[in-house]
């Protein structure tokens, strides 16, 4: 399976919490939601229909998985929604418990294992493991080389500050532009790949 990350991502580099004021304050954060006056159906939504219609599972950390457990099963009866509440989910954890897992399909990995985990995910033909939010699995995955795929849809705003995806660790990572469409809000949706023996 191909690990395939998707991530709203502001023009400095920050993904914290795009969704809404509440989703994640961490640090003081006081700009949640930024992400929805650039969302443009077509060519944002279309990006994110194609990525799940290739995806056989989906991968969360923790605190993306509550938030997207929270929202996703109450919205069935819509098409991607009923295909997010069906597809195999994948979440990284060392609190939560299995009994915590309430949104269908979800497998929990213990955190402790998750590399190894996610390497033997990693080894099977199959469709894409998707990866939305998550910005401490997102670097994890970079840092160990297990993302075949990053999808940024990079907004034309700055933040300040915040979390972002991107290990801080002094390695070099060259990528390869795949492809880059502009959304009529602004917004580049990059795809990249590493670059082989990079």
């Amino acid at each position: 399976m191909r690990i395939v990350i998707s991530e709203f991502i502001s023009l400095d580099g920050v993904v914290q919490a795009p969704g809404g004021p509440k989703e994640d304050t961490d640090g003081g954060f006081a700009h949640g939601g930024w992400s929805h006056p650039f969302f443009d159906p077509e060519v944002m939504g279309g990006a994110f229909d194609d990525a799940l219609a290739k995806a056989d599972a989906l991968l969360f950390g923790r605190r993306t998985w509550q938030t997207m457990a929270a929202a996703w099963p109450e919205r069935a009866g819509d098409p991607f929604a009923d295909r997010m509440n069906a597809i195999p989910k994948y979440v990284v954890s060392t609190t939560l418990g299995d009994s915590e897992l309430t949104w269908d399909n979800t497998t929990r990995i213990p955190g402790d294992e998750a590399v190894a985990r996610i390497r033997e995910l990693h080894g099977p033909d199959g469709g894409d493991l998707l990866v939305m939010g998550s910005p401490t699995l997102v670097r994890t995955l970079l840092r160990e080389g297990l993302a075949d795929e990053l999808r940024l849809m990079i907004e034309p705003v700055l933040l300040g500050g915040g979390k972002t995806i991107f290990p801080d660790d002094g390695a070099l990572r060259p990528l390869e532009l795949v492809s880059t469409v502009t959304s009529g809000t602004g917004v580049n949706v990059c795809t990249y790949r590493p670059v082989a023996g990079g």
